[in-house]
């Protein structure tokens, strides 16, 4: 009973505030002072200030959210140590052949002549990128920068 007078006369009290401002000519501060003091006559009327104050004084509420503090405890706990081990498949392609780098032979041939076809197509892209980088000068040019 008590909140809920206290919540009234907040109410009461900046919407007072808010028609002196109107009255000053500030329409958009005083539009914002009014809204601001609707908000706890609106948390009474909806009996959102009852429910606050039947939970405070609550044991079986404040167990309950001490129950919902140890599930987010838990479950950030796991989220940290998965960040820190990695994730199964992080897990399954470090296994000790991933890790040696070893790769796969080609298909009818050896894992050197899989390495073999690799080294060509590298020196292709660093030849032709030589090209990408005159575009990128020239349109830099053009802007002055």
């Amino acid at each position: 009973m008590l909140a809920e007078t206290v919540c009234s006369a907040v109410a009461a009290a900046g919407l007072g505030i808010a028609a002196v401002t109107a009255y000053r000519k500030r329409f958009l501060t005083a539009t914002r002072i009014a809204a601001y003091a609707l908000v706890p006559a609106g948390l009474v009327l909806t009996g959102a200030v009852a429910w606050v104050a039947r939970t405070a004084f609550s044991p079986t509420a404040w167990v309950g959210f001490g129950v919902l503090g140890l599930a987010w405890v838990l479950f950030m706990t796991t989220r940290a140590v998965e960040r820190r081990r990695g994730t199964r498949k992080e897990r399954s392609a470090g296994s000790p052949e991933a890790v040696a780098g070893a790769t796969p032979p080609a298909v009818g041939g050896s894992a050197g002549a899989g390495r073999a076809a690799q080294a060509p197509a590298a020196g292709k892209k660093q030849a032709g990128g030589d090209d990408d980088f005159s575009d990128i000068e020239a349109i830099l040019k053009k802007h002055g920068i």
